[in-house]
């Protein structure tokens, strides 16, 4: 029996990769042998010297391809890159995501749509050509990355909370349908993960809050949510579908605060 993940020449697209979690998971999934497209909405230094560390560190094909998954064109762009570069797909992490604050009885229309549009449309779409792919080869694993606020209600987020209550349920439709191709897909939702774009917000907020709130006391590591996806990715995880993992230290079964043993 393997006990080491192994993705050795396995050919990986990750949504929204330029930073945070999505960096994280690229780097994992690459140490881990795996050949990896970074795909961004806008290519700037930063995510080139990115591709750049990943195949100078870990020996691998990295490549970099800009698109806009809200928007279907430049979807069928990334897809056709794809193709002419690997000429298939093993792993897909459906990680790109949007979020904004508002009232609900003030938030815009328009701004409802814009969130679906990348959150659950524009991972829809990938997800549908990823799986066009995959079952041609008769094997693959989507991730979809979504969020304890596909489970638990937040204030102000009531369009990025039905956005992720929607990725599960693609999960589990998709799952369902392509389990004959031999296509494995799973939802991972993090809780409080600290990046380099929120470590400000969560000193602000205080760090302190979510120590007494989260079970485990701390905030999450992005490459904690990166090696999960690894693992999940690989044959290790080859009897997993159709289900989402939590990765919040306990934070999403803690919603009452008070103790009553005290």
């Amino acid at each position: 029996m393997k006990n080491k993940i192994d993705l050795n020449n396995k050919r990986v697209l990750i949504t929204g990769a330029g930073m945070g979690i999505g960096a994280a998971i690229a780097e994992a999934m690459a140490s881990s042998g795996a050949n990896i497209c970074l795909n961004v909405p806008h290519i700037n230094a930063a995510a080139e010297e990115f591709k750049e560390y990943l195949k100078d560190t870990y020996q691998i094909d990295a490549i970099l391809i800009k698109a806009d998954i809200s928007i279907p064109a430049e979807v069928d762009h990334l897809f056709q890159e794809l193709a002419n570069r690997w000429g298939g797909l093993d792993i897909l992490v459906n990680n790109a995501g949007v979020e904004s604050v508002a009232d609900c009885l003030e938030l815009p229309l328009e701004e409802w749509d814009r969130i679906f549009s990348v959150n659950l449309r524009g991972a829809f779409y990938v997800a549908q050509l990823a799986g066009r792919m995959m079952k041609t080869q008769q094997q693959g694993c989507i991730l979809n990355i979504s969020s304890i606020h596909d489970k638990v209600a937040r204030k102000g987020l009531i369009h990025y909370c039905s956005s992720k209550a929607g990725l599960n349920m693609l999960t589990k439709c998709m799952a369902l349908e392509l389990a004959a191709d031999g296509v494995r897909v799973i939802a991972v939702s993090p809780g409080a993960i600290e990046t380099d774009m929120n470590k400000d917000e969560i000193e602000k907020f205080g760090r302190h809050r979510f120590n007494e709130w989260i079970p485990l006391a701390r905030v999450g590591k992005t490459e904690e949510v990166a090696w999960t996806c690894a693992f999940l990715a690989s044959d290790l995880a080859s009897y997993i579908t159709g289900t989402e993992i939590y990765i919040d230290g306990g934070y999403k079964e803690s919603t009452i605060q008070y103790d009553p043993r005290k």
